[in-house]
């Protein structure tokens, strides 16, 4: 966690362009990223049926805490960041499984279009923020100008140090105004990415998950990691902590997450009333028309 740290404090105010030479002097007093216990050691990998057990459990207590956050008027926004194939896409989906649609929603925003590059930077995704009683779940977010736009070029120097100076007071303003914050980093090492890489490659069903940006991250390893701590060193605030999610091991990385979740936003589970259905009442006379005047779809199983 970001302390008040006098040497910390002094670093903040200096330009995002040339922090990076100081991060190697002050290590890893620059910030102390939640990870709930430090790296993750070598585990006895975990079975499907322990896998299957633990989800179907979060899968019964994210029912309950939807329900929480419904009645009680919550709004909650869930921002999911990481390298490419690191996790969160997979992690995304097991946590909205058990969810009412109706009151959970996953933004994954393309790439800006002309007229939304002449906009204020967080506009487009403000439009997608929560109302009372939802659940608003980013698949990458403002994020990206810290990330991909940093690394590749898609922003101006000064977009970014204006990108670093602003977001951290932004997410205040959210956090003040009400809604729920939760930040997740999803951290793969670079032995594991490429593994997933070659795996999507050699399997056409996964190519579109392949896209170019992807490919190209793969010789930016460096760029992207420096970036990434810049990014933790300037946002990295107590109104909405960064949270690190190690996702080597996909299965666990997505139990950790989903119980994380459940334990950042407290809920009580209320006891619904049973449901008791009444007699069917038969109804009026009704003649069903001939099949043949209907088209159906082939059964071919």
């Amino acid at each position: 966690m970001l302390v008040a740290d006098p040497v910390i404090c002094m670093l903040k105010q200096t330009d995002p362009i040339n922090v990076d030479c100081l991060f190697g002097v002050l290590g890893a007093r620059c910030y102390d990223i939640r990870t709930g216990g430090g790296v993750m050691s070598k585990r006895v990998k975990l079975s499907r049926a322990d896998y299957n057990k633990a989800l179907s459990d979060i899968y019964s207590e994210l029912v309950k805490w939807q329900c929480w956050i419904k009645e009680n008027g919550l709004r909650v926004m869930i921002i999911f960041e990481g390298r490419d194939a690191a996790g969160k896409g997979g992690t995304i989906k097991r946590l909205i499984e058990p969810l009412n649609p109706r009151g959970c929603n996953v933004v994954a925003l393309p790439a800006p279009s002309n007229r939304e590059k002449t906009q204020w930077y967080y506009q487009r995704y403000v439009q997608h923020f929560p109302a009372a009683g939802e659940i608003v779940i980013f698949d990458r977010s403002w994020y990206n100008r810290a990330g991909v736009e940093r690394v590749m070029g898609f922003c101006t120097d000064d977009e970014y140090r204006e990108f670093l100076r602003s977001c951290p007071e932004f997410e205040r303003m959210l956090v003040r105004s009400g809604i729920l914050v939760l930040k997740y980093w999803f951290s793969v090492s670079d032995e594991e990415q490429e593994k997933r890489f070659q795996k999507r490659a050699n399997d056409s069903t996964k190519h579109w998950k392949l896209s170019p940006m992807d490919l190209e991250s793969r010789n930016r390893w460096v760029e992207y990691s420096k970036a990434k701590d810049q990014m933790f060193f300037y946002t990295d605030i107590p109104e909405a902590p960064w949270y690190v999610v190690e996702a080597d091991d996909k299965k666990r990385a997505r139990l950790n997450c989903l119980s994380h979740i459940l334990d950042a936003i407290p809920y009580e589970a209320s006891t619904p009333e049973p449901i008791v259905l009444p007699e069917r009442v038969k109804q009026g006379d009704y003649q069903r028309p001939a099949i043949d005047t209907q088209t159906f779809v082939p059964e071919r199983f």
